[in-house]
């Protein structure tokens, strides 16, 4: 890759028109000193979305690329087009509906940054004091628990979006639809390691979410025994060692 970076921000958006803004600028802020760049991926919105990107990026708000789906793929085929165009070693990543703080992605880094390279890592998020509904919260709950136990993720909120992780690692994972709420047990079953760390959370300021509780449901269900299938039947990142010996 040429014109490498230190960390790519990859924010998956559609439809956010009016939160891309706001959530550059607190990332640029949140960013300050670092040698960053901000992939926001549009996945086939109709309002405007992109073009308020290339707005900013000629502005000059922050150093702000956008790439853009001919067709609405979804959340993970979003974050995979993200990471693929790149140009940073570490990947870090968030929600485009502005819930998520970027205050919190220097505390994310710097755990990474900790950890070293000895083994893969993910650093992800754990929501505190979300905001909300009851009803959603419950949803979560039950998802994190399924998963947990069916899983053995040991991940307390695999549905946060903010994570930290190697380029490289991202790149290695089995990439298939809705993958964005595995990458824990992904990363486990590659042989790496999941730090969770916790992050604030807020109310959705703009639009509207694009979940509801039946297309969480179905395709939960689905891809929960679709990961377990695939865990049982890959195997773990292995160490190697090239030998040499003294020719006879």
């Amino acid at each position: 890759m040429s014109n490498q970076v230190e960390v790519s921000v990859v924010v998956p958006v559609c439809d956010e028109v009016e939160n891309v803004e706001p959530l550059a600028g607190e990332i640029a802020t949140a960013l300050a000193g670092r040698d960053y760049e901000i992939i926001f991926v549009d996945d086939g919105s109709s309002d405007g979305t992109g073009e308020r990107v290339l707005r900013l990026a000629a502005a000059g708000v922050a150093p702000l690329r956008l790439l853009r789906h001919s067709r609405r793929a979804g959340q993970s085929a979003a974050l995979c087009t993200g990471v693929r165009r790149a140009r940073g070693r570490r990947i870090v990543t968030l929600d485009g509906d502005g819930q998520n703080d970027p205050v919190d992605i220097p505390r994310l880094l710097a755990t990474h940054e900790r950890a070293g390279n000895d083994r893969p890592l993910l650093v992800i998020g754990h929501r505190q004091s979300r905001r909300d509904t009851a009803w959603r919260r419950l949803q979560s709950r039950i998802a994190n628990v399924v998963r947990s136990r069916l899983l053995g993720d040991g991940t307390p909120d695999t549905g946060c979006g903010l994570k930290a992780l190697d380029r490289a690692l991202f790149l290695d994972l089995p990439r298939f639809d809705h993958m964005h709420r595995f990458l824990p047990a992904l990363v486990r079953h590659a042989g790496g390691e999941v730090v969770s760390v916790p992050v604030g959370h807020r109310e959705r300021r703009h639009g509207r979410s694009k979940y509801g509780m039946l297309n969480r449901l179905w395709v939960g269900i689905v891809d929960l025994y679709g990961v377990m299938w695939l865990a049982h039947r890959t195997w773990a990142r292995l160490e190697v060692r090239e030998l040499t010996g003294e020719p006879r």
